[in-house]
């Protein structure tokens, strides 16, 4: 029997965890769970590795992915995350897809928005190899399994089913001014960690894809205009960094938009491990449906 995606919690994810460790060797007693959302994100005492596990098998296309696009980066040394060696991933256990990679840093050190702005320029400008296949980018591609995932209200599903038919709507009529290249998909300086060095490095490629590089700016942007959770000074610099305002393209409110309703997706589906989760969920479905009140919102 497969994992449920809907039940996938602490406990979950430490069992799947027990089972991969003794599938490679490794000891999970004093793990560190760290964070989890579509992945649990745990941290072993020894070696220092960091595991993800993916909800459910379904993930196992993505997490491929995820692996393949983690040897590119390697292989033509761009700042990023790094595979653990030695092992052979993705893995399946338990029902779900775990991965381990080397540990960064101390795992809690960011990297700024500036070096967030230089590392995606370089992304986007790179040359795709011809042995990597990448999916076309499509914003919603995993919302309506998130949402299959929350326990939500059959009302409050029916709003977000209507939100992402008018915004794919809306995304296809788009014109974009950004050469298509490849995207990280979830650019934001919570995925940049900084290591033993000092470096800043790009990590969780599940959502890597080619597509349109407006799209990995936005979030940063949103941060600025909608939310105040950066200065408009620091946007300002981002964007000067990267060398395109994504503010200033008339495309920009819908990407917000969609973003707006991937965010509320994306934290649907922890409502019931959480009071905290729960309490920001209804307050971003408040504010959806009102359309005011984004200044409210917390960053998690």
């Amino acid at each position: 029997m497969g994992a449920d995606g809907a039940r996938f919690g602490w406990a979950d994810a430490l069992h799947t965890l027990r089972q991969a460790c003794a599938v490679v060797g490794f000891d999970a007693e004093d793990a560190r769970p760290m964070r989890i959302g579509e992945n649990a994100i745990i941290r072993l005492a020894s070696p220092s590795v960091v595991a993800r596990i993916a909800r459910t098998a379904d993930y196992l296309p993505d997490v491929a992915k995820e692996v393949a696009v983690a040897r590119w980066f390697e292989s033509i040394g761009f700042p990023a995350a790094r595979l653990l060696p030695g092992v052979d991933q993705p893995l399946v256990v338990d029902g779900r897809v775990v991965t381990f990679w080397r540990q960064i840093g101390n795992g809690d050190e960011h990297g700024n928005l500036t070096e967030l702005a230089a590392i995606l320029q370089r992304l986007h400008r790179a040359a795709v190899p011809p042995d990597l296949t990448l999916p076309g980018f499509r914003p919603f591609r995993r919302t309506h399994r998130r949402l299959d995932n929350a326990r939500m209200s059959a009302d409050d599903r029916l709003f977000l089913l209507g939100r992402i038919t008018d915004l794919t709507r809306r995304y296809d009529a788009l014109t974009f001014v950004l050469p298509p290249g490849p995207v990280h998909g979830d650019a934001d300086t919570a995925n940049l960690l900084r290591d033993e060095h000092g470096s800043a490095l790009l990590i969780d490629f599940e959502a890597f894809a080619f597509g349109h590089p407006e799209w990995d700016l936005v979030i940063t942007a949103m941060s600025a205009d909608s939310y105040s959770w950066i200065s408009r000074e620091e946007y300002s610099e981002f964007a000067e960094t990267y060398g395109f305002d994504v503010l200033s393209w008339d495309g920009y409110e819908v990407l917000r938009d969609i973003q707006e309703v991937m965010m509320v997706s994306w934290i649907s589906q922890n409502i019931n491990e959480d009071e905290n989760v729960a309490a920001e969920y209804r307050k971003r479905m408040i504010s959806l449906r009102s359309g005011d009140g984004r200044e409210y919102w917390s960053a998690f």
